[in-house]
């Protein structure tokens, strides 16, 4: 029963030839690191005094605080406005009305087809320059906010599009209003099919951070730097600094996939009943609204 449908089991010959291709895959990828860090010996670069500061507490800590905590904080603001953003102007792309409907539809496509750099630059001249209200934090910020909520007004929009017809019709048949049809029927369902989308987004948005070392804001980028110049150590930071965002990365999709399974459980959207219909034992026996 648990076979797919869409293709037929492998039969032992080709399970055979599928784990020749594993292990060829594998060898390779060992060789390649192999020769990676063998390149990095050969030229130098695992030498304990370019991997001391590392290791040391001041830098960890300054590593940690300056860098890492600050990044993590640009990364929550602007996935927090970025979600509230996308909601708005998602949920008015489908507005019926016209004035509602088109300054939305324009603002989207801006902000989603302009680079998160250039964003940032000119947040930065306009916010920042001179005696400007802003810090450079702030226009990382406001920069990944416009991206990144441009994108996931597109993924609420095609979310809400994607519930089945039948749930917004049967909510408007029992007299409920757009607005209630929207938050109490529509929404909740959405959300499931959404959440893989807004999950990438987060890791985007989270590494996207990296580009405010552009701006002279603060990050895991801006610390990288005087640690090199003064230790002369650009492949040993480069790979540090990396691995930090590759771990934060893992652990922020390994906590978005925990709550998705809460949330969304074993079931799939398509099996939710649709509003109104009839439930209990008697309701094969009852007329579908």
């Amino acid at each position: 029963m648990s076979a797919s449908v869409l293709f037929d089991a492998p039969g032992p010959r080709t399970v055979a030839r599928h784990r020749i291709y594993t292990v060829i895959s594998i060898a390779v990828l060992v060789a390649m690191v192999g020769f990676a860090v063998w390149t990095l010996y050969d030229a130098g670069q695992l030498e304990y005094a370019l991997w001391e500061p590392f290791v040391t507490p001041e830098y960890v800590e300054y590593i940690l605080v300056d860098g890492l905590l600050e990044t993590l904080k640009m990364a929550f603001f602007s996935i927090i406005f970025a979600v509230v953003f996308g909601l708005v102007f998602g949920v008015a792309k489908l507005s019926d009305r016209d004035w509602v409907r088109w300054p939305a539809w324009l603002v989207v496509e801006f902000f989603r087809a302009v680079p998160v750099l250039l964003l940032m630059v000119f947040t930065f001249f306009l916010l920042a320059i001179g005696n400007g209200p802003l810090t450079s934090f702030w226009c990382v910020v406001i920069a990944l906010t416009l991206y990144n909520g441009s994108v996931l007004a597109e993924v609420f929009r095609a979310g809400i599009n994607a519930v089945p017809r039948g749930q917004a019709e049967a909510a408007y048949a029992i007299g409920m209003r757009k607005s209630q049809v929207m938050t109490t029927v529509l929404l909740p369902q959405a959300v499931k099919i959404m959440l893989p989308a807004i999950i990438s987004q987060m890791v985007v948005a989270l590494k996207d951070t990296s580009l405010g070392y552009y701006i002279l804001a603060p990050g895991l980028t801006a610390v990288a730097k005087p640690i090199y110049l003064e230790f002369s150590n650009q492949v040993p930071t480069a790979i540090v600094i990396t691995g930090i965002y590759v771990a934060v990365n893992l652990v922020l999709t390994w906590i978005a996939t925990i709550v998705q399974k809460r949330l969304v459980g074993e079931k799939k959207v398509l099996d939710v009943p649709m509003v109104g219909a009839p439930t209990g034992p008697n309701a094969g026996n009852a007329t579908a609204l």
